[in-house]
């Protein structure tokens, strides 16, 4: 129906017949003459319309924003003067011969160039509408070219593209599973995966040496904005691997990445281990583009006489952190109570601080309530930060985890606020996780997953399975973790001792992953690989706030499509099918 797409038009095309079909983006009446700037994924070109062509002019006349219109006309340039060089078909128009109305549009919710002045549940809800946005085509093109790069290397390199189920069985991985009813076998139920772990480890088994797949996955989680309850994967698994071999084949493939879409080359990735990460940024997924160190001071802290500090330092599983930032004694006290009130969202009972207005005064030159407890140990503590004139020192004295997610926390923030960046991308891979945490009862559960292989013997782990090491690799771009992976277990053995570490008796284990141990007794080669998350990936290329602004039908934060209104109640006589009553519906009915 058409010969080109409204963005393809240029000076070349000059006093040639051309044939668009899109959408009225605008309509304008200049004196009798129509202008319509018709717009499709493309872009937008701008159709002039004259009272010679009557019936195009009659038709033109009555189009309204977003009918859906097909024109032929001749291409001409934009008389001077009126030409538009930030548009990129701003100096031609097409003057139009035949106007047709291919379709009516009632009056949209919103008008495209005006989405900023509605809600977010405005959009989602007439998505097909916001999706018309030059912004969101623009982010979902830069989503296909990153699918299509990420095939194109994969191949390349003897990757083989095979799908694994999506009605599958509940397996923990560490998420609620989301649940399927079973009609054919009553009372049981088939999950949707969480990730294609098991499949693909499965693959390796059968000898399909180099498995990739850009697969949906599925986890009933708490959502955040770079969370959705369905989310895709990049994931890749290889036989016959090392560390090394899959954190180089990833790496080359992200690099050619963005060269291809983006034209970035970026910068080497350091390696750094998850303790190191911890110790220095209180996160395992550190922003390197913020110049802002965590600093310990537990030494210095068990000697003043000031609890809020001793007791964290002499405690065994405390923490006491200084973080200096450079210039920071601007903050007003209001600001200084917003990071209070910030740093108490994970946890923290307050947040200390000391302002370095002159060092060289000594203690009359520091401003801080804290300052009386600390005198002797202020200076080497100054020392330590590198403390100048014109900085603040900020503290957290908790238990590890809090101190390191509420000043790690504390760290993203101020770097926005104060704008400290100091590159663009910063990437880098974090090595040797710890096999294991332990929650408040002591209680171990696997770090990753229960499938990655640790970096020490059976008999080693088992003697001491709470400083283990893992194989495991998780690559970080800007804060922000784009994918992780690890070398799995391939022995049977190790897998079992692992299950038994995590409190997973045989009969359980027989029951959730017999057919995993069953593989497993049958040649398993040593394999692993890394899993990246694509919404994530498209999210920072694009610059965008959160996935959902990459993703063409999200959900909302709680987990709903306004769009389609699902989650949404079914028949009775559906339900009776699938052999389930619901409580609510039976009381309300008599039944119970």
């Amino acid at each position: 129906m058409r010969s080109h797409y409204c963005g393809q038009l240029n000076e070349t095309l000059v006093d040639q017949t051309v044939t668009l079909c899109g959408w009225v983006h605008r309509r304008r009446d200049h004196g009798g003459v129509i202008f319509l700037d018709l717009r499709d994924r493309d872009g937008i070109a701008q159709v002039v319309v004259d009272p010679d062509t009557a019936e195009a002019f009659a038709n033109a006349d009555r189009a309204r924003s977003e009918y859906v219109l097909r024109i032929s006309g001749r291409v001409r340039l934009r008389p001077e003067g009126t030409q538009n060089a930030n548009m990129p078909t701003g100096m031609i128009e097409v003057l139009a011969k035949e106007v047709e109305v291919l379709n009516t549009a009632a009056t949209p919710p919103f008008q495209l160039d005006e989405h900023g002045k509605v809600g977010e549940e405005v959009r989602l809800k007439h998505r097909y509408i916001d999706l018309r946005r030059p912004e969101m085509i623009e982010k979902l093109r830069l989503r296909s070219r990153i699918s299509h790069s990420v095939r194109a290397f994969l191949e390349g390199q003897g990757f083989l593209d095979i799908e694994t189920p999506i009605l599958t069985r509940a397996t923990p991985e560490g998420a609620r599973d989301y649940l399927v009813p079973s009609r054919t076998h009553a009372g049981n139920f088939f999950a949707l995966p969480q990730s294609p772990q098991l499949f693909k480890q499965l693959l390796m088994v059968a000898g399909f040496d180099r498995y990739y797949q850009i697969a949906k996955c599925f986890r009933d989680e708490d959502l955040r904005a770079d969370r959705q309850p369905e989310f895709t994967q990049i994931d890749i698994e290889a036989s016959f691997v090392e560390e090394d071999d899959i954190m180089g084949i990833t790496e080359a493939m992200i690099r050619q990445l963005f060269h291809e879409v983006l034209d970035v080359e970026l910068a080497e990735f350091p390696r750094m281990t998850w303790n190191e990460a911890m110790d220095r940024f209180g996160s395992d997924k550190p922003d390197l583009r913020i110049p802002l160190e965590l600093t310990d001071v537990d030494d210095l802290m068990k000697q003043v006489d000031f609890k809020v500090f001793s007791g964290p330092a002499s405690a065994d599983d405390g923490r006491v952190a200084a973080l200096k930032v450079p210039g920071g004694a601007k903050l007003s006290r209001k600001e200084i109570d917003e990071y209070t009130k910030f740093v108490g969202i994970y946890g923290a009972k307050g947040l200390a601080w000391i302002k370095v207005n002159d060092r060289a005064a000594g203690l009359d030159g520091l401003q801080s309530p804290i300052v009386k407890f600390m005198e002797n140990v202020i200076e080497e503590l100054l020392e330590r930060v590198d403390a100048k004139d014109g900085d603040i020192i900020f503290f957290g004295a908790d238990k590890a985890r809090i101190v390191n997610e509420a000043i790690g926390a504390l760290r993203v923030k101020l770097g926005e606020d104060l704008d400290l960046y100091t590159q663009q991308w910063a990437p880098l891979w974090v090595v040797d996780f710890p096999m294991f945490e332990a929650d408040g009862n002591g209680r171990l559960s696997p770090l990753h997953h229960p499938f990655t292989s640790p970096s020490c013997s059976a008999e080693a782990l088992k003697a001491n399975p709470v400083d283990a090491l893992s194989r495991a690799y998780d690559m970080v771009l800007n804060g922000t973790e784009l994918g992780g992976g690890s070398i799995r277990i391939h022995d049977q053995q190790m897998q079992s001792t692992v299950f038994e570490i995590l409190g997973i008796g045989e009969e359980e284990a027989r029951e959730k992953f017999g057919f995993l141990l069953d593989a497993l007794h049958y040649g398993a080669p040593p394999h692993g690989g890394l899993a990246f998350g694509l919404d994530r990936l498209v999210m920072l290329m694009a610059g965008a706030r959160t996935i959902r602004e990459v993703i063409a039908f999200p959900k909302t934060q709680s987990a709903a499509c306004l769009m389609t209104d699902a989650p949404g109640e079914v028949s009775i006589e559906q339900l009776r099918e699938l052999n389930i009553r619901l409580r609510q519906k039976a009381k309300a009915e008599g039944q119970e």
